[in-house]
């Protein structure tokens, strides 16, 4: 068990890069098992999700291949599905992203239920509904699904019962083998799933948008090997300038994919975040957070792509307590993602919850340092957030949670003058 400790209130300055995109990884990486060719992924971000991920296709006999510190080079050629770790499965949502390329493969899926972190209800109907829908067959398991492959898809046309991320990426991961067009509709378009179609094309899937929330594919039933260097993490970015303007840091974050932050650059500026943009020659930006004065912030709504992401929806919370006045703060996605406002409360906020997706953050409040628990990898980051503005000393509890997503966060919040240690009881 390792926790965080932090002595809160010290200021921030200093520059901090961002790293790969997690959540653009895993996708990636289950897209290799679409070719028996060489592939070769760049700019990896060093966290426990990703390692995980990697860990289920060396269960299948996948040879992984560390060139670099984050480059790795992947070898599908001898995978075997039915050696892959089930139990890893269970405890691991990114799992789910194995249902398409290995039922493209191979025609058949045993997988159980994969599992994931405590933000709610995370049910895969989504995914099989849209299975279904092109002829597999699907029978559910006492611990899982069997899904089988049609030898023609019954339909060129997929309509997803939701806006999902994951389903989305499920879909283009089967259809990208596939011998003909599918017309995928209500699809997500965030940046993960556009960093899974710029990787597909390169294997020679051709896809294409014809519109908002769609995307055409023409598979090939020959996939080739692809090199691929991630862009940078858009959440991680964001966490950073949240945590830079909370603590009322003078921080530049460099390497920030912002075109995938424009609301919530936009909204941090309404609600009064001294903010520079400085555009750089990769495409990207830095991003110069001076010390704010005062924050106003009226609402917070978490909404898909191209509105504020649900994962940066905590750090806002965290902001709110800082703000004057009443904050609305809305996530509609997942019931359990207001969890970390209760630890807030314990540190002195004052919080009210009206439903499972609401709560009313009344502000500005002073916050006093505490032993915390952390019960999912986006509100761990929030906790620390709070623990850097707060006063005195907190303890953050579960901090693999964190690790999942935040590859050396506390080092790296070091650089920039936080007294956080890393304690291994």
């Amino acid at each position: 068990m390792e926790r965080f400790v932090i002595n809160g209130g010290k200021p921030l300055k200093g520059e901090i890069e961002v790293r790969g995109a997690k959540n653009a990884a895993f996708p990636i990486l289950a897209a290799t098992i679409l070719t028996k060719e060489d592939c070769v992924i760049e700019n990896l971000p060093l966290v426990e999700d990703v390692y995980r991920m990697i860990e289920l296709l060396e269960s299948m006999g996948t040879q992984v291949e560390w060139r670099g510190e984050r480059v790795v080079s992947i070898h599908t050629r001898n995978l075997n599905p039915a050696t892959i770790n089930k139990r890893l499965v269970l405890r691991f949502r990114g799992a789910v992203l194995l249902f398409g390329p290995l039922l493209a493969r191979f025609g058949v899926v045993n997988l159980p239920q994969p599992g994931g972190c405590m933000i709610g209800a995370r049910p895969i109907d989504t995914h099989l509904d849209a299975f279904a829908q092109l002829g597999v067959k699907i029978t559910p398991r006492k611990d899982g699904f069997k899904l089988v492959a049609p030898a023609h898809i019954q339909s060129q046309e997929v309509i997803l019962n939701e806006f999902s991320v994951t389903a989305t990426e499920n879909i283009l991961l089967y259809a990208s083998a596939c011998p003909e067009k599918i017309v995928l509709k209500i699809a997500d378009q965030d940046y993960q799933v556009q960093e899974l179609v710029k990787f597909l094309k390169k294997m020679g899937s051709r896809i294409t948008i014809p519109q908002s929330h769609e995307f055409l594919i023409q598979g090939q039933q020959e996939l080739t090997g692809a090199s691929h260097q991630l862009m940078a993490d858009p959440i991680e970015a964001g966490t950073f300038i949240a945590m830079a303007v909370g603590a009322k840091g003078d921080v530049l974050v460099k390497n920030v994919e912002y075109r995938f932050l424009e609301l919530f650059l936009k909204k941090l500026r309404d609600f009064g975040a001294q903010l520079e943009i400085i555009p750089n020659k990769r495409g990207s930006a830095d991003v110069h957070v001076s010390p704010t004065r005062a924050l106003k912030i009226d609402k917070i709504q978490s909404l898909i792509y191209p509105g504020i992401h649900s994962d940066l929806q905590s750090v806002l919370g965290v902001l709110a307590t800082q703000s004057r006045g009443s904050t609305l703060l809305h996530d509609p996605l997942y019931e359990g993602r207001l969890r970390y406002l209760e630890e807030l409360n314990k540190m002195g906020a004052e919080i009210y919850f009206t439903d499972p997706h609401r709560a009313i953050i009344n502000g500005p409040a002073k916050l006093y340092g505490t032993d915390l628990g952390t019960f999912d990898l986006r509100g761990g980051a929030a906790l620390i957030m709070a623990a850097l503005i707060a006063k005195g000393r907190s303890a953050i509890n579960n901090i693999y949670q964190v690790d999942r997503g935040y590859e050396h966060i506390e080092e790296r919040l070091q650089a920039l003058g936080a007294d956080i240690q890393r304690i291994s009881d």
